[in-house]
């Protein structure tokens, strides 16, 4: 999966995982994979969180739901409303009934290794499917 997520950011090519290379029952996966990265390979890509304002109703779960706000706002870790003015490592708040992100750069998926780089808690949260991660 680490592996994934670094081939997605075109941090590493296919080429650099071995059992790929080197094993001829993933000869079929890796033609498939190579065909479906084709020019994007390599490609250095920037973390984005779209925010799709059509679809957003500023219910505030992104707010709640991520590990983030929570580690650093601690009125939200009791389902309340944070704090105001926002901790510089917050990344969403509601604002004008919309969700806004504030600063990507402390953002999981950025700042940790292992399992919670794969963090997807404010998409996977979202009932409007109002947010998007990508790498762009």
């Amino acid at each position: 999966m680490a592996f994934s997520l670094e081939l997605l950011k075109g941090n590493v090519k296919i080429e650099d995982c071995t059992p790929l290379l080197d094993d001829p029952k993933y000869q079929e996966k890796y033609l498939k994979l190579k065909d479906l990265l084709k020019s994007e390979e390599g490609k250095k890509k920037e973390l984005k969180i779209n925010i799709e304002n059509e679809l957003c109703d500023g219910c505030g779960i992104c707010v709640t739901i991520c590990p983030v706000n929570a580690r650093y706002c601690y009125s939200i870790l009791s389902g309340k409303a944070p704090d105001y003015p926002p901790d510089t490592h917050q990344l969403f708040m509601v604002k004008e009934g919309k969700c806004e992100l504030l600063n990507i750069k402390y953002c999981r998926r950025l700042e940790t290794e292992g399992k919670e780089r794969e963090c997807r808690v404010c998409e996977t949260y979202c009932p409007r499917e109002a947010l998007k991660i990508e790498y762009i």
